[in-house]
């Protein structure tokens, strides 16, 4: 099962996602994965892993650390038996694969995708956050322009791939697609 939630900032996606992969967990045997992709580049980015990683600390999350090339986390987790994983966040994952090595990377948005594909098929559930930021009305520079039509085609592709789409707005978990 792949469910993919989104929400803008600060709206509780992240909480909501964690205590949706909780409840998928029915045997002690499964292990909760937390695949965290925001790079730690400033105070503020520091502080906010801080937040995420105490708001999930009692919850028995293990946190691997991945900010491009989700791919390869495929085969360490397959061999670790039956894992349910969050991934957090599509948004950084993107900003990461776009603009790595400091120039526009054509092929992030494919990149991205082979990397939820290769992780979702070794994992019994995937809980998936992304953010809305196509809601705004601010001008943007051309760099944003990309992400956001980089963002915005991801978020697109996966909302198809997911068997669940959930849009979280002030705390409250709005179903938009559920296959049954």
């Amino acid at each position: 099962m792949i469910h993919l939630i989104t929400g803008g900032s600060g709206s509780g996606k992240s909480e909501y996602a964690e205590n949706v992969l909780c409840g998928c967990k029915n045997d002690p045997a499964q292990q909760l994965i937390y695949i965290a992709t925001m790079y730690p580049y400033d105070d503020e980015a520091k502080e906010k892993i801080r937040r995420h990683r105490q708001m999930r600390s009692r919850k028995g999350f293990e946190t691997i650390e991945c900010y491009m090339g989700l791919g390869s986390l495929a085969e360490t987790l397959k061999r670790r038996g039956t894992v349910l994983v969050l991934l957090e966040c599509i948004s950084n994952l993107v900003s990461n694969e776009l603009y790595r090595d400091g120039k526009i990377q054509e092929n992030a948005a494919d990149k991205v995708l082979r990397g939820v594909e290769a992780v979702g098929e070794v994992s019994k559930d995937m809980v998936i956050v992304t953010n809305e930021v196509n809601s705004e009305g601010l001008r943007c520079s051309p760099e944003m322009v990309r992400y956001k039509q980089t963002l915005g085609e991801v978020n697109c592709r996966l909302a198809g791939m997911a068997d669940r789409v959930t849009e979280v707005v002030y705390n409250i978990a709005w179903e938009v697609k559920e296959r049954v």
